[in-house]
C-alpha cells in the first residue's frame, strides 16, 4: 500500500469527493459549493484544472455520491459554525440527503437520515442500482436505503465513531473512520472487518472517500489535500476486476 498526495482541492475545506467519468467532484464544507476538477497531475501550484462548479442548498456538506445521473449530498446539520445561515439550511443536529442536478445545483429531492442525527459519508450502490449507503452518526451504523420509498433495507454496525466516506465494493464496503485514521472494509451482511488501511499521522487525515480504478481517493478537510491510496500491496491481484457503470461513472472496484 502506498499513499500519495495528488493535489489540493479548489476549496479550502473539502469534506466529500466523488470520481465520475467527467472528473472528480469535490464538495466544500463552508460554502457548500461543489466543484468538478480534472483528475490529472497537479500544476506547479499544486492544484488541478477546474472544469466547473455549482451552488447547492446543502449545509455543512460532509458526504457525496453520484448515481442515477445526479449528485447526492449529505447534509450534516446547520452551517452556522462556518458561515451565515441560509433559508434552506438544516437545523442543528439534523442530517439529510439531497439529490442534486449536476449541471445547475438544483435540489431534486430531500430526505431525512433514517433515525435522525448527523451524517458524514454516503455512497450510491452501482452493484445494486436504486440503493444508497448512508452513515448514521448517532447510532454508529451504516444503512442500506432503497431510494424508491426511502426505506431502510439493511443496517450494519460500524467499528468506530465518526464514520465518514464510503465506497461500495463487490464483496464489501469501505468506510473511513476519521478520528482513528483508518479505512476499514466491512462485510456487506455482518459488518465483520475484512481488511483495513491505516493512514499514518504523517499523511493527510481521511474524510471523504471515492473509488478510483483499483485504488481509493480521499480528501482532507483540514489540509485541503486530495490523496490516492494504492491498494496493490493490500489486496491480491486476482481479487480485483472492473466494471463500467451504465451512467458513465468510470471504473469501479468490484
Amino acid at each position: 500500500m502506498t499513499i500519495e498526495k495528488l493535489f489540493r482541492a479548489p476549496y479550502s475545506v473539502p469534506n466529500a469527493l466523488q470520481v465520475t467519468g467527467e472528473g472528480l467532484w469535490v464538495a466544500d464544507q463552508i460554502t457548500d459549493r461543489v466543484a468538478l476538477v480534472e483528475l490529472a497531475g497537479p500544476s506547479e501550484y499544486g492544484v488541478t484544472k477546474l472544469i466547473r462548479d455549482i451552488p447547492s442548498e446543502s449545509s455543512n456538506t460532509s458526504g457525496m455520491a453520484h448515481g442515477a445521473g445526479t449528485l447526492w449530498l449529505a447534509v450534516n446539520g446547520a452551517a452556522t459554525l462556518w458561515r451565515p445561515p441560509w433559508d434552506a439550511d438544516a437545523g442543528a443536529g439534523e442530517g439529510a440527503i439531497l439529490q442534486v442536478d449536476a449541471d445547475s445545483g438544483q435540489t431534486l429531492r430531500r430526505e431525512l437520515v433514517p433515525g435522525g442525527g448527523g451524517v458524514h459519508g454516503m455512497e450510491y450502490d452501482h452493484f445494486e442500482e436504486g440503493f444508497l449507503w448512508v452513515t448514521t452518526l448517532k447510532d454508529r451504523t451504516l444503512s442500506k436505503i432503497r431510494i424508491e420509498g426511502w426505506t431502510v433495507e439493511h443496517v450494519i454496525a460500524l467499528p468506530y465513531g465518526r464514520a465518514h466516506g464510503v465506497v461500495r465494493a463487490a464483496d464489501g464496503v469501505w468506510v473511513v473512520h476519521t478520528s482513528e485514521r483508518v479505512i476499514v472494509k466491512l462485510d456487506l451482511e455482518s459488518g465483520a472487518e475484512m481488511d483495513r488501511v491505516v493512514v499514518p499521522e504523517s499523511e493527510p487525515q481521511p474524510h471523504g472517500l471515492s473509488a478510483y480504478n483499483s485504488d481509493l481517493l480521499y480528501c482532507d478537510a483540514t489540509s485541503g489535500w486530495v490523496v490516492k491510496v494504492s491498494l496493490e500491496d493490500l489486496e491480491k491481484a486476482d481479487r480485483w476486476h472492473f466494471k463500467e457503470n451504465a451512467d458513465g461513472d468510470g471504473r469501479r472496484i468490484i
